[in-house]
């Protein structure tokens, strides 16, 4: 482990594989940490890539400043550039994101596309996709949770009730739920992590709607419980790259952690297809 600094906050990076790999930045959702990748990082390192798994605002100790505003988009996007930065050479690099690290991983990509070689988004649409969604889908309803989040404080409580068991109900296994329990003993440690949700009606909607230029994969799988087919397959709209997309049948949201070997399969030919050295800037 090793860790980066960024306007006074400290992130906790952990770095895997050969030093002359090409990087690839591995970005987790909620409420999850960079040890959600811990299934799928030997699968890449073992084929050469460079790992930088990094705990992301709100998530490593060092960095969780206070009020929803820190954790706008734009913000969310910065630190991972200060990683590109610090930790892969100031890009290309590969982004993976998975979650609330997609929703980072398309920010970022749309934004700043010089950064990015491939963009792999796990689970979560284009903003753009999701948003038109929640209008003309089921996506409302299965997002209830996030209008739910807005309030102050007393998410926190509820969700420490018995965080265990809401996880396993969204497909993840026992062990794996109680490891991401673990991390939030409180609702002091909980509550930057629901500022994400917090700052969303702080995101500017002309940036939401940004197409995303660089080579995409989108995985989305059947099981997920937080987002829909519609949604999903609204995605190609909003890339104007060349653009794969696939569906895991039987597996649920937490794609990382319940089919790694099934994502490396789709991951591993998308990172050799477009390498970092053939990114134009």
């Amino acid at each position: 482990m090793t860790t980066i600094d960024r306007d006074g906050l400290v992130f906790d990076v952990f770095e895997n594989g050969p030093a002359d790999g090409e990087p690839v930045v591995l970005l987790h959702g909620f409420p999850q940490h960079a040890d959600s990748w811990d299934a799928l990082t030997p699968l890449l390192t073992a084929q050469g890539y460079r790992v930088l798994a990094m705990n992301q605002r709100g998530y490593s100790p060092g960095a969780r400043p206070r009020g929803r505003r820190a954790y706008r988009i734009e913000e969310l996007v910065a630190d991972v550039l200060a990683l590109i930065d610090a930790r892969g050479g100031g890009g290309p690099v590969h982004v993976v994101g998975h979650d609330w690290g997609a929703a980072v991983a398309w920010a970022l990509t749309a934004a700043h596309p010089e950064r990015v070689a491939s963009l792999t988004a796990l689970s979560v649409p284009h903003p753009a996709a999701f948003l038109t969604a929640m209008l003309t889908s089921v996506q409302a309803l299965k997002s209830w949770y996030m209008f739910a989040f807005q309030l102050p404080w007393l998410p926190e409580r509820l969700l420490l009730i018995n965080p265990v068991r809401s996880l396993i109900r969204t497909g993840l296994s026992p062990e794996r739920a109680r490891r991401e329990a673990a991390w939030f003993p409180d609702a002091k440690s909980l509550r930057p992590a629901l500022h994400w949700y917090r700052a969303m009606p702080l995101v500017n909607p002309r940036a939401a709607r940004t197409p995303v230029r660089r080579p995409t994969l989108f995985v989305w799988s059947d099981g997920d419980v937080a987002i829909s087919r519609q949604a999903a397959q609204r995605c190609a709209r909003h890339v104007q790259g060349p653009y794969t997309f696939v569906t895991l049948p039987g597996v649920s949201h937490w794609i990382p952690d319940q089919a790694p070997t099934e994502l490396a399969t789709l991951l591993l030919p998308h990172l050799r297809r477009w390498p970092t050295t053939s990114t134009a800037s």
